[in-house]
C-alpha cells in the first residue's frame, strides 16, 4: 500500500509518522508514504504553484500545472485514484477507508489557500475527500488522518486482525468500556463483572455497554445496521431502565 502526497509543505509530514504503529508499518514495508513538493514540477525559474484568482478576489489559488506535473510522474498505473483533500469532498468514514486500504496506491493532493484550480478538479482528481465540515489551514492535517485510518486495515500494519474488528465503527457501534489497574481508585471502582470469570456474562455486559454507549450518543448508528434479536432486546430493556430512571427523577423534581 502506498500514498502519495502532494503538497507545498513537506516538511509537516518528516515527523508526523515517525512514532507509532504507522512507523512500524513504514519500517517493515507495509505501507510506503512519498511527499512531494509540486515546486520541483513548476515551470518557471521562481517554482512558482499559485498565482492570483481570475476575476479578482483575496488569497492565491494553487495553479493546475505544477499538479498535472506531479500525478503524471508518481501515478503508477492507470486506474489509481486521486483524491484532493477538501471541505466540498465526500465524507472520510470508516467505510471509504475499509476501500481504500485494498488499493496498491493512492494520491492526496493537498489544498492550500483559496483553493485549487477547478481544472485539477474536473480534468484530474478522481474524487475530493473531506474529513469534517470544518475548515483546515490545509490539506495536511486531512492526509495524516486518512492514512492513518486506512493503514490500519492493511494486513499486518495493526498486529492482531481482532483489534481492527473491534474497533468503534466496524459494527457501527461504540466499543465498550475499558478499564485497567488500580480495581479501586479514590473510590471509583471498576465493574464486579469484569472479575467474575465468566466470559458469557462479561461478553454480555461489554455487548450491553456498547449497545448503551451507541443509542445515547449516536442513535442514527443503530439505524444503519440489522440488530440480532438479542440486541433489540437489550435495547429495549435500556429504554425501560432509561424510562423507570426519568420517572424517578420526576418524583423529586
Amino acid at each position: 500500500m502506498r500514498f502519495d502526497i502532494i503538497t507545498i509543505f513537506p516538511d509537516i509530514f518528516r515527523s508526523v509518522f515517525s512514532g507509532g504503529v504507522i512507523n512500524k508499518a513504514l519500517e517493515k514495508g507495509f505501507v510506503e508514504v512519498k511527499v512531494h513538493n509540486p515546486r520541483d514540477f513548476a515551470l518557471d525559474k521562481h517554482n512558482q504553484v499559485d498565482d492570483r484568482p481570475f476575476g479578482g478576489g483575496q488569497g492565491m489559488v494553487l495553479k493546475p500545472e505544477p499538479i498535472f506535473a506531479a500525478v503524471k510522474k508518481i501515478k503508477r498505473e492507470e486506474e489509481t485514484p486521486i483524491y484532493l483533500l477538501s471541505p466540498q469532498g465526500r465524507k472520510f468514514d470508516f467505510r471509504l477507508a475499509e476501500k481504500l486500504a485494498q488499493l496498491p496506491q493512492i494520491i492526496l493532493i493537498c489544498g492550500r489557500y483559496e483553493g485549487v484550480d477547478e481544472r485539477v478538479i474536473q480534468y484530474l482528481a478522481t474524487d475530493e475527500i473531506s474529513i469534517g465540515d470544518y475548515i483546515l489551514t490545509g490539506g495536511e492535517p486531512a492526509a495524516v488522518v486518512i492514512v492513518d485510518a486506512v493503514s490500519r486495515f492493511v494486513p499486518k500494519v495493526v498486529g492482531k486482525r481482532e483489534s481492527v474488528e473491534q474497533d468503534t465503527f466496524f459494527e457501527d457501534l461504540f466499543d465498550f468500556p475499558q478499564y485497567t489497574r488500580p480495581r479501586d481508585f479514590r473510590g471509583l471502582k471498576v465493574p464486579e463483572v469484569l472479575f467474575s470469570g465468566d466470559h458469557k456474562k462479561i461478553e454480555f455486559w461489554r455487548r450491553k455497554k456498547s449497545l448503551e454507549k451507541t443509542w445515547l450518543l449516536r442513535p442514527d448508528l443503530l439505524n444503519n445496521r440489522e440488530l440480532s434479536l438479542e440486541d433489540k432486546k437489550i435495547l429495549e430493556e435500556l429504554k425501560t431502565e432509561k424510562k423507570g430512571m426519568n420517572n424517578e427523577l420526576d418524583r423529586f423534581s
